[in-house]
């Protein structure tokens, strides 16, 4: 149960990938694809598609550029968060669950590619997202 609790973990802290874009990605619908692998799982974890809204408000305010959970369950802390050009970099310890880990988003105007790589306990999570921008929010996102 605990590796199910993880994935969930995992989708709901990437849910607001475009939130993190500071400055890198342009305010609407941005359509996020995650694809997760946990070692020692019996079956693939299915592919996830999300659609979030990045308001304007969100693309301008640097601290955007963290990642969180939608409600922070997981008591996660990101730390040394690095902007090079445009990739950011992460490091992320969560102390509920024992787990540590680091990630990388690069955007490239209306896309972008990431990766999140974690341990926990004996498990390795290996995450891969890719985001599209898709315009104008319409309001079917996810808030």
């Amino acid at each position: 149960m605990k590796l199910r609790n993880l994935a969930l973990f995992v989708v709901i802290g990437l849910l607001a990938l475009p939130v993190f874009a500071g400055n890198l990605a342009k305010p609407g619908r941005w359509q996020t694809t995650v694809e997760t692998e946990i070692s020692g799982m019996p079956m693939k974890m299915p592919v996830r598609t999300i659609n979030t809204c990045l308001t304007k408000e969100q693309a301008d305010n640097a601290q955007n550029l963290v990642p969180k959970s939608g409600d922070n369950r997981g008591g996660c802390t990101m730390t040394d968060v690095k902007v090079d050009g445009n990739t950011i970099t992460w490091k992320m310890t969560c102390e509920k669950s024992g787990m540590t880990g680091s990630g990388k988003i690069t955007y490239s105007g209306d896309s972008y590619d990431g990766a999140m790589h974690m341990t926990m306990q004996d498990k390795d999570v290996s995450v891969k997202y890719t985001g599209k921008y898709m315009g104008d929010c319409d309001g079917t996102e996810m808030k």
